[in-house]
C-alpha cells in the first residue's frame, strides 16, 4: 500500500514500512508521513510482499521494520533485508525488546531500534538522528549494547544461515521444530514425500548440520530469549510462529 506521494518538501523520501499488522504499519506510515510530508510511504505486511516492493521503481531512503514476521525466524528477516536495500538505514520498530534482541540487530548493522510502545516525539528524534546518518537507541539500551554479547553473536549466526534457506525450506524446518514427522509435512504442505526429503536434505546442507536435532537446535539458538528488558514467553514465539 502507497501513502502520499513525492512533493515539493525538502524532507520527502521513500520509505518502506514493514509489519505484519496492517492497523499498526498503516499508523506508523501516517505519522512518518506526518513527520516527512510529501515523501512517499509503502507499506507491506511480510517480508516476502516488503522485497517484493524493491525494484527500479522504488527504492527506499529509509526502511522501518517489525522483527516479527509470518514469513521470518529471528533476526533473518532482517538479515534478508539488509542485503536487498543495499546503503538504506533500516530501524527496527519492535515489541520484542530484549537486550539479545537489540544487540543481535544492531550487530548485525541496523541503524536503530525503536520499541513499538515508543512516543511519537522519541520517534521523531530517533528518525532525526538516523536520516542524519547516527545510529540510534533508546537511553536504556545503550549501556546493554556497549558490553560482550556472545548471545547475540550465537543468534547472528544461526540468523543468517537460516535467511540462506529457502521460503519452503523454512516452513518445513518450523515444522520439524513443531515436531512432526516428514509424512504429517507431506501432508500438510501438500508435497510429496519424497519431495519432502529431498527439501530436508537441501535445507540440512545449508544450515550446516547433519541431522534434524542439529537443525532444530540452531533454530532454537535463532530465537529470542529473555534479556534484562525482555519476556522469554514473548521472545520464544519466533521459534513457532
Amino acid at each position: 500500500m502507497i501513502h502520499g506521494g513525492l512533493g515539493n518538501s525538502p524532507n520527502r523520501m521513500r520509505m518502506l514500512v514493514i509489519d505484519d499488522h496492517p492497523l499498526y504499519g498503516d499508523a506508523l506510515a501516517a505519522t512518518l508521513a506526518q513527520l516527512y510530508p510529501g515523501s512517499r510511504i509503502v507499506t507491506a505486511t511480510s517480508l516476502g510482499a516488503g522485497l517484493r516492493e524493491l525494484g527500479p521503481d522504488f527504492s527506499p531512503d529509509l526502511v522501518m521494520l517489525d522483527l516479527k514476521l509470518p514469513d521470518v525466524t529471528g533476526i533473518s528477516g532482517f538479515l534478508r533485508l539488509r542485503d536487498a536495500v543495499d546503503e538504506a538505514p533500516i530501524v527496527v520498530v519492535s515489541a520484542i525488546a530484549s537486550s539479545d534482541v537489540v544487540q543481535a540487530v544492531m550487530g548485525a548493522g541496523a541503524s536503530g531500534f525503536v520499541p513499538k510502545e515508543t512516543p511519537v516525539a522519541e520517534l521523531s528524534a530517533a528518525l532525526a538522528a538516523v536520516v542524519a546518518g547516527e545510529i540510534y537507541l533508546p537511553p536504556e539500551y545503550r549501556g546493554a549494547c556497549s558490553g560482550p554479547a556472545p548471545r547475540a553473536t550465537d543468534m547472528q549466526d544461526a540468523s543468517e544461515r537460516i535467511a540462506a534457506l529457502t521460503p519452503q525450506q523454512l516452513r518445513i524446518m518450523k515444522l520439524i521444530c513443531a515436531g512432526k514427522p516428514n509424512k504429517q509435512i507431506a501432508y500438510e504442505l501438500s508435497l510429496a514425500e519424497a519431495t519432502v526429503k529431498a527439501h530436508i536434505t537441501a535445507l540440512l546442507r545449508r544450515l550446516g548440520v547433519q541431522n534434524r536435532t542439529q537443525a532444530a537446535v540452531l533454530m532454537e539458538s535463532a530465537s529470542f530469549g529473555a534479556g534484562p528488558n525482555g519476556s522469554a514467553d514473548a521472545a520464544r514465539v519466533f521459534l513457532t510462529h
